[in-house]
């Protein structure tokens, strides 16, 4: 006979998270959502933002996009330097109008919470988040069921955990692969003759795509994993401007770019 399989458990981190917790009416059936001031201060610190292959030709226009990891490779949407601040998010709490907000963003503050060595998922929330409350504007359930709300934020979930799903694949073939590699970012400062780096990361290696045989090329192509290749490296001209939305934010010049701004 087969045992029912018993309930998730959550155990370690999330990002960007403080008090994941597993939903469930019993613990949460009289908080609601009450919409925030600042509504993207939780991610105000953050310098990078996981992305899932859906998205990158969308982040690609804004953003460096680099992998994280060299196990398991993740696509990032890189948001800040130097400093731990999100560049993107303004002192109000809001992020830049007509910048691709990323969707680990967009679905907060609720999140999925994977099983390690299964398929199996459950869908988060942070109790953290400033906007949760008991009696907040937009209740979480309804007569011991899901609200509208928090149903479209489940179905949200599923969308990009099936999406991130992929997204895995797509990083093991380049790993697979081996064209990513290790790069740096420099700039060379007004009346300066020598560059500075000014970042370093995990990045496609043009000139390893090039050398890959033409089946393994083809078989990118068919796959649609050549187009997120090429649109990562089209990303890599946003180093500058992002470099340059620091300076105006701290009124820096480029010859002090990258000295820590004080807060």
């Amino acid at each position: 006979m087969s045992e029912t399989p018993a309930d998730p458990q959550l155990s370690g981190r999330m990002f960007l998270f403080e008090k994941p917790e597993l939903i469930n009416k019993e613990q949460h059936g009289d908080l609601g959502v009450t919409p925030t001031e600042k509504r993207f201060e939780f991610c105000a610190t953050a310098r990078a933002i996981p992305l899932t292959v859906s998205e990158i030709p969308a982040a690609m226009k804004d953003y460096p996009v680099v992998f994280a990891g060299t196990d398991q490779m993740v696509p990032l949407a890189i948001t800040g330097l130097v400093d731990n601040v999100n560049l993107f998010v303004d002192e109000r709490g809001d992020w830049e109008a007509n910048r691709y907000v990323p969707g680990y963003i967009r679905r907060y503050p609720f999140g999925v919470a994977n099983e390690t060595g299964s398929d199996r998922f459950a869908i988060v929330i942070d109790t953290g988040f400033k906007g949760l409350k008991k009696g907040g504007d937009t209740a979480l359930f309804q007569n011991g069921e899901p609200s509208e709300m928090t149903q479209q934020a489940i179905e949200f979930c599923k969308t990009y955990e099936e999406d991130r799903q992929r997204t895995n694949d797509f990083g093991a073939r380049i790993k697979e692969l081996g064209v990513a590699k290790g790069q740096s970012a420099q700039f060379t400062p007004t009346g300066e003759t020598e560059p500075r780096t000014f970042a370093e990361y995990l990045g496609i290696d043009e000139a390893a795509i090039r050398e890959l045989p033409a089946d393994k090329l083809a078989a990118l192509r068919d796959s649609g994993m050549l187009a997120l290749i090429y649109a990562m490296l089209i990303s890599m001209g946003n180093w500058r401007q992002l470099m340059q939305r620091r300076a105006v934010r701290y009124g820096l010049s480029d010859k002090d770019i990258l000295t820590p701004a004080v807060n």
